[in-house]
């Protein structure tokens, strides 16, 4: 009888400690899950080629798992490259970190002139000007101008630490075209 009432007590502690297991496996798969399910990483990222549609627009917004960049432009882009890093100014090269804010500076190069066919700024914005509202975000730091030449326009913008984002071309509204710059809010 006591040989039964151990071999009974082994298979209850056995059982319960394979139960327990089998419950810890999902969490441990749960907790190894990306941040909102994003992938995106922080490598580089470019596409497209240059365009003569100029810039417009540049707003912010915050969203549920991550922050905002929206270029607008007046027709038709897909080109960019965006990419951690020091950030220079066109045309004159100096450096843009001591202009923005922040724990990492993301180098964004749009493949379109932030100007028109006769030279005449398209945006109210010069160089080391900040120039989106990045107030209640909590990725973003700031949107600093680097400028315009030869058909590339420059902007640093200042993160909270180096985090996953990613980039991609929307079309409209109507004949515009928009760059959006997303950035996780954390790994």
């Amino acid at each position: 009888m006591r040989i039964n009432r151990t071999i009974a007590a082994l298979v209850v502690a056995v059982s319960a400690l394979l139960a327990g297991t089998a419950a810890a496996a999902p969490g441990t798969a749960a907790a190894d899950a990306p941040y909102c399910g994003i992938t995106w990483g922080s490598a580089d990222k470019t596409a497209g080629t240059l365009s003569a549609a100029p810039l417009i627009a540049v707003r912010t917004g915050r969203h549920d798992c991550h922050d905002r960049v929206v270029f607008e432009f007046a027709g038709p882009v897909t080109g960019y490259s965006v990419g951690y890093g020091e950030t220079y100014t066109d045309g004159e090269g100096l450096a843009l970190s001591p202009y923005t804010a922040g724990g990492a500076l993301l180098r964004v190069s749009l493949r379109a002139p932030a100007y028109d066919d006769r030279h005449v700024a398209t945006v109210p914005y010069r160089v080391g000007d900040h120039v989106a509202n990045v107030l209640r975000q909590q990725t973003l730091r700031d949107v600093v101008f680097g400028g315009s030449f030869e058909g590339y326009t420059t902007f640093a913008v200042g993160v909270r630490a180096r985090l996953p984002f990613q980039v991609f071309v929307l079309p409209g509204p109507g004949t515009h075209s928009r760059i959006v710059l997303d950035v996780a809010h954390q790994w």
